[in-house]
């Protein structure tokens, strides 16, 4: 049987009053523009800006998730639209662009220029900016990285750490060129290369690189084996982004980072 038919309420209360209050993100809001193939960042900002009235917002931009200079390079094309995505209207206090490697490719001033073409005049990061900015908190001069990259991605990698004023000792690759990949990476695998990495002598921090890496969580683990800072890109970022939103907090089991 059908149902039958309800008589259409009559009793139309409008206007109810209410007092706005400052919303989820009255401290820091920050948007993020990430990769259509990152499987990563999202899961590891949940956990590092988990601080009452703190929130991020994410749009995500078309990429091929084949790691290249020429599809990372290719993203600028969209770059702009995407940010415009995130709460149009609405202030932010941070843009972040999600992506280690494009960032290398393209250059910072690139990408800063097309995140402010898209949504306006807010303090940007990325993941390397983000680095250089933990490197110098660190105090560290010769930096370690860890990649998932294969070579013809790695080699600008390592010549944008050396063109911003850092030394690399030494380059470790996974040698995977596919972002779905790349997230399968095992922490554990990390922690123990980082390690190895970390207790060189001619090492003073360990930088692993690449948003879709799960090494965020790994970072104070390679810290307390290797007695040196380290980093990641997800973790660098996030902790930037913190700090660009005039958000000062210690938090405790993030890693050093944190805790400047």
């Amino acid at each position: 049987m059908p149902d039958t038919p309800r008589e259409p309420p009559t009793d139309w209360q409008t206007h109810l009053p209410f007092d706005p209050d400052p919303g989820i993100a009255h401290r820091a809001r920050i948007g993020v523009v990430t990769l259509a193939s990152d499987h990563t960042i999202e899961y590891d900002f949940r956990w590092l800006l988990d601080l009452p009235g703190v929130a991020f917002y994410v749009a995500r931009i078309p990429n091929s998730p084949q790691v290249t200079t020429e599809s990372l390079a290719a993203m600028e094309h969209d770059m702009a639209h995407t940010a415009s995505l995130i709460l149009p209207g609405v202030p932010l206090s941070a843009m972040v662009y999600g992506c280690s490697s494009a960032t290398m490719v393209l250059g910072e001033e690139t990408v800063f220029a097309r995140l402010r073409e898209g949504r306006g005049d807010i303090p940007p990061t990325t993941p390397i900016t983000a680095a250089f900015a933990a490197f110098r908190a660190f105090g560290a001069k010769r930096i370690a990285l860890l990649t998932p990259y294969v070579r013809s991605v790695n080699q600008p990698v390592v010549d944008y750490v050396t063109g911003g004023g850092f030394d690399v000792p030494v380059i470790a690759s996974y040698d995977s060129g596919d972002d779905n990949i790349a997230c399968n990476i095992p922490p554990e695998t990390m922690r123990k290369d980082a390690t190895a990495l970390g207790l060189r002598d001619d090492v003073d921090a360990v930088f692993i690189s690449c948003t879709s890496l799960r090494a965020a969580e790994i970072v104070a683990d390679v810290e307390q084996a290797t007695g040196k800072p380290a980093t990641a890109s997800n973790h660098a970022l996030a902790w930037h982004a913190l700090r660009l939103s005039g958000i000062e907090d210690r938090i405790e089991g993030r890693g050093s980072l944190f805790t400047l």
